[in-house]
Parts: structure tokens; sequence; C-alpha cells
């Protein structure tokens, strides 16, 4: 089945791309709702969050492993059916990765209009950012892969700053007693945010034939899955240690409010603008990656040859529904509780669903070769 592009990206670009992705918008809400529920346990909450995320890759790379010259797309409706596989994936994409698009350039604009540039309407960052991610989009997967390439190590670099001079400011009196309340605050903090980031692994199956060396993506996976997830624990953990449970729930980007405590020497102060760029290059790359997977799998919907003339009608759509979806940060708190229990359906219940169904497929009357054709068994 053709591919609407044909490119290659490596394995090592995969692990750096998940990193990137994982940090995304995570790396600035995630400590304040988890210490809201879990308190001083923050910590505790994204260590398990993690470890249950990761449930998923497993089924992710079982389905990249038995289809790998397809995307999801492809064997969706080679094991449902043309129709009803092209109803299942469209479903899939505008559900899952276009409203994450959505969620993601709220954002974005929240961010920026409540801590950089209150007095600029939200609509306004909305229209400039979505120019930015419409450009990389039309540039591709290998363009993206290659920029990650290059923003990593910078990315890499502000987060080493970041966590090297705040931790003179930690108190460890901010992390005791452990458990204090018990195991239920940390399980109910941590279900929602198993889902986002961790649960949208099933996202890269879109992409799995382009990656060389197919046999190593689930590793790849796996690996960008532990790095992000360590930064963010750490994250977390620093917002408790230095900020304390209390203020780290108030703020609504506790991470940034982290990156203000930054004083050395009294000549080394207000680099939060500075640090800002982490997160804005990550979040803007995450954006970019879902924007591209969701354009690319409405063109395979539809048959069309080319998915760049999708981009433009689909960012004004992102627009219109980040406006409409979460009007403002009271409602975006509302939309993490219910995401945990909305993300599995995508990132574990939906692909055991596809793997199940290719191992009851080929235990009947025919087996599918990688390619997608079916061979009748003797």
């Amino acid at each position: 089945m053709r591919m609407l592009e044909d490119v290659k990206i490596s394995s090592r670009q995969l692990t750096i791309m998940t990193i990137l992705y994982i940090l995304g918008s995570a790396i600035l809400i995630m400590p304040g709702p988890l210490a809201t529920v879990a308190k001083r346990d923050a910590w505790i909450a994204a260590i398990l969050s993690m470890m249950i995320g990761m449930l998923g890759i497993k089924l992710i790379h079982a389905l990249g492993r038995r289809f790998p010259k397809l995307t999801l797309m492809a064997y969706t409706e080679l094991l449902l059916g043309k129709w009803l596989g092209k109803v299942v994936i469209l479903v899939f994409i505008l559900a899952f990765p276009y409203l994450i698009a959505c969620l993601t350039l709220y954002n974005i604009g929240d961010f920026l209009t409540t801590q950089m540039m209150p007095e600029t309407p939200i609509e306004a960052i909305y229209v400039v950012i979505m120019i930015v991610v419409v450009a990389g989009a039309r540039l591709g997967l290998e363009t993206m892969a290659r920029s990650s390439e290059i923003f990593f190590p910078w990315v890499l670099l502000l987060f080493g700053i970041l966590v090297l001079f705040v931790v003179p400011n930690a108190k460890l009196d901010n992390i005791l007693p452990v458990l204090e309340d018990g195991v239920k605050p940390v399980i109910r903090a941590a279900l929602p945010f198993a889902g986002f980031p961790f649960m949208e692994g099933v996202i890269t199956l879109m992409i799995y034939p382009m990656i060389n060396r197919g046999e190593k993506n689930g590793k790849s996976l796996i690996i960008g899955m532990l790095i992000g997830g360590f930064a963010l624990i750490a994250t977390t953990a620093l917002c408790i240690l230095v900020l304390g449970a209390d203020q780290t729930a108030r703020l609504t980007f506790p991470s940034y409010g982290l990156a203000k405590k930054i004083s050395v020497g009294q000549f080394l102060e207000r680099i939060e603008a500075v640090l800002a760029v982490i997160w804005m290059t990550t979040i803007v790359f995450r954006l970019t990656f879902l924007f591209y997977v969701s354009a690319v799998g409405i063109a395979h919907v539809f048959g069309l040859r080319e998915y760049r003339f999708l981009l433009m009608p689909l960012a004004i759509c992102n627009i219109v529904f980040a406006l409409i979806l979460v009007p403002n940060s009271a409602a975006s708190y509302e939309v993490i509780p219910v995401w945990g229990a909305y993300a599995p359906f995508f990132g574990i219940l939906f692909p055991l669903f596809l793997l199940i169904l290719a191992k009851f497929r080929k235990k009947s009357c025919s087996r599918m070769d990688t390619d997608g054709n079916t061979v009748e068994t003797k």
C-alpha cells in the first residue's frame, strides 16, 4: 500500500522525537495537578504515571512487528474491511491526535498570555503558532526528525541548567513524610497522567514503516519515554522540594515558577524567559508532529495523493476548536481527570483490539503477509 511520504528516519531520531514529544505540554502543567491531589507525594505519582503508561508499548511494538510495512491506517482497513476501517481510523484521528493537537495549542496560548504576554489576545498567538506549525508540517517527517536532532542538545543543556541552579534551593522537609495520606491519592493523581502523555505512543504507529531498522522501534520508543518520563519526574520532584506542595498546586505552570527561583550570586537572576525556550521548543515540536500525522491520516482515509493542501483548513479548525473546547484555565483543569479514562481507549484498548483481531484472522482461513496481501492457507 502506498504511503503519502516516501521518507525514512532513524531509530535514534525516533528516540529524540519521543523525548521531545513526551516533554511537550507535560513539563509545563504536570506538576500542578499532581500536587493538587497527591500533595508532597506528587513525585511518586509521576513515577506511577510513567509505569502505567508504559504498559501500552508492548502492544504498540507487537503491532508494528506484525505489520512492518504498513501504517496504522493501512492495517486497520485490512483487518476491519475497507469502509469500516476508514470510519474507525477517521474517528481515531479526530478523537485522539487531532484533539490532542487542539489541547496542545491551548496550552501554548494559555502559557504565553498568562506568563509572558498578558496583553496579547490569545487568538493572535494561536494564529502565529499555527503558521509555524503548518510550515513545519509541510516540510514533512524527515525535516522534523532532523530538526529534533538540532534542538535536542539545547533542550538538554537548558534543562540541565534548570536542575543545577535550583537544586541548592531544595528542602528535603518538603517531601517528608512520604505517603502520609496513603497510596490512594497517589493512584488518583497518577491515572490521568498515565494517559497524558505516556499512552500517546500509539500515534507513532502512523509512521512506523518510515523508520529504518524496524526491529529497534520498540526499544527506541521505550528509551525515549523513559528519558522523557524521568525528566518529568525530576521536574515534579524539584517543584515539590523547592516550592512546596501547596505552592506547586496553586501555580498553573509550576515549572516556570521554579525557574524564577534561580539566583546565583545576585547577578544570574530572572532567566526564566531563557529557560522557557525548553518548553516552547518541545511544545511546538509536539504540536507539529500531531498536526502532521493528523493531516497524513485524513489524506489516507479519503484516498488523497497529497496531504499538504489539508494543512491550512485543519489549522483554522484547530484554532476554532482550541477556543471552543478550552475557553479558560478552569476548563483545562476539568479536562485532566477525564483524560485518565479517555486515553486508555486509544492508547491500550484500540491496539489490543487490532492485535487480537490480527491473531484471530491468522488462525482462521488465511494469513496476511507483511505487505498486506492475503495468502490462502492449505
